[in-house]
């Protein structure tokens, strides 16, 4: 039986209180929120960058901009697996997981650096292989930082709604973060970047400022969070990464979760640049600089959204449950993309406002949902193992993420070139912008349809999680005895 159809459930979550040992001091939850910036404001931001900077603004064609995404996620595919294996088994006196984010922190700043600098004097096919090969370096400087935060994330607590309060603190330092990425483009196209160039060069000195907030947000989380049950996992036996690996891949449960989020990033990301081909080309009619503002604009409505979403998201969650909280946000998402088909309208480009608060409001939820989610499948991972392999689910549940994303992106790039775009020309065809008006409106709602078929039988409901929460405190309890 379901979450969305057990009254119980929702008795639990209002009658239960979370245990002082459970809770999370609040410097922590903001030095684990702090690391959000990367995988939520950092990492998002250079899929919305590479097609304005590398296709618009450098003209490399919108195919090899795709394959440059496409490739650094089947590369994730290799080192997300060996990441969360080795984070699993690391044994140091600062712990399995904080090292790693320090030392990632750092390569991350420096990485993004040098994926903008791609030499201007060099032809399209020479720029794109530079940007593919430092997207590959950074993008293994992220895996580096993000799998060993989230899987620190997911057993700093063990409490069922501490575990969406701490994913809210992420989500909420992460989308503060959120409100300034957006501004890249406009700050790129600023004079005081460009430095006499274009949004190129501007591109390059902006990339400074997002490296030196990166450096500062890993110090402070690597040396203010604290690794739970590590007396317990460091007398863990090692064990080979395909044999976790395979055990990862039977369960039932959190296979049926990773479905979930597959569909709806694979919808979302076959059209993650649209909005902005679309605000550019059809809102302005190819007039960057004023299309940068409202893109600017549209990016701090979602950062302050999101931001605003986490309250809501913690009381909702409470009350009715996770799944059905879950079903919510994709409703939100749905209904988005649904409110386009008016928003799109070049007398009135502000409307884009609308659907974007919707969105980031949904997708919110949806993600600190869902990384909340995986932390209860470990739960039930060692109730049955007797292991804590935080790291390895953490890492294969974003394993499939970046697979999804880089089919994505590849087909993101033959859509755009389906839909006629010429990337050399400020006026794009009528049928040109339909088209990506159609793509990008209709796709999400057709893929996040079929995740609400999947949400509906999700069979992890609150009580089930309690449940094992009860028979993990009493197995430790008689280990420490």
């Amino acid at each position: 039986m379901t979450e969305t159809d057990t009254p119980a459930a929702v008795d639990a979550a209002t009658r239960h209180t979370t245990a002082a040992r459970d809770r999370i001091p609040w410097v922590q939850m903001l030095a684990y929120g702090l690391g959000g910036f990367v995988p939520i404001a950092l990492f998002n931001s250079v899929g919305q960058l590479s097609g304005l900077i590398v296709n618009v603004g450098l003209g490399v064609s919108a195919v090899l901009v795709g394959v440059a995404q496409m490739v650094p996620r089947f590369w994730d595919a290799i080192t997300d697996p060996i990441m969360g294996h080795i984070t699993d088994n690391t044994r140091t006196r600062f712990g399995r997981r904080r090292p790693y984010i320090l030392i990632g922190g750092f390569a991350v700043a420096i990485t993004f650096v040098a994926m903008w600098a791609v030499p201007r004097d060099w032809d399209a096919t020479g720029q794109f292989w530079y940007f593919l090969l430092m997207s590959l370096v950074f993008y293994t400087a992220v895996t580096m930082f993000e799998i060993p935060h989230g899987a620190l994330g997911m057993e700093m607590t063990d409490d069922y709604h501490e575990r969406t309060r701490l994913f809210s603190a992420k989500s909420f330092v992460g989308n503060l973060g959120a409100m300034i990425t957006p501004w890249f483009y406009a700050m790129a196209n600023r004079p005081f970047f460009m430095g006499g160039g274009d949004e190129v060069d501007g591109m390059r000195n902006v990339a400074f400022l997002a490296a030196g907030i990166v450096v500062v947000f890993a110090i402070a989380c690597a040396l203010l969070c604290r690794e739970r049950h590590f007396e317990q996992v460091s007398a863990q036996d090692r064990i080979p990464m395909w044999t976790r690996l395979k055990m990862t891949m039977r369960n039932r449960v959190f296979l049926m979760l990773v479905a979930i989020v597959f569909a709806t990033v694979m919808g979302f990301n076959l059209v993650n640049n649209f909005a902005n081909y679309i605000t550019i080309f059809y809102l302005f009619g190819g007039e960057k600089g004023e299309a940068s503002q409202l893109m600017g604009w549209i990016g701090t409505a979602w950062g302050v959204t999101a931001v605003v979403a986490v309250f809501p998201l913690n009381f909702i969650s409470a009350r009715i449950g996770k799944t059905r909280t879950l079903l919510l946000a994709i409703g939100l998402m749905l209904g988005a993309q649904a409110s386009k088909v008016v928003c799109y309208d070049p007398d009135h480009p502000w409307l884009l406002l609308i659907p974007t608060v919707m969105l980031s409001a949904g997708m919110l939820m949806f993600f600190t949902l869902a990384s909340a989610m995986v932390a209860d499948v470990c739960d039930a991972d060692e109730l049955e193992t007797g292991r804590r392999s935080e790291g390895s689910y953490y890492a294969v549940f974003w394993w499939f993420m970046k697979m999804g994303m880089a089919g994505a992106y590849f087909a993101a790039g033959l859509l755009i070139e389906a839909t006629g775009f010429d990337e050399q020309s400020a006026i794009q065809t009528d049928r040109t912008l339909l088209m990506l008006r159609v793509f990008e409106i209709g796709i999400p709602i057709l893929l996040g349809l079929a995740s609400v078929a999947m949400v509906l039988r999700y069979p992890l409901s609150e009580s089930k999680a309690y449940e094992i929460k009860k028979a993990l405190d009493a197995r430790r309890g008689e280990r420490k005895a």
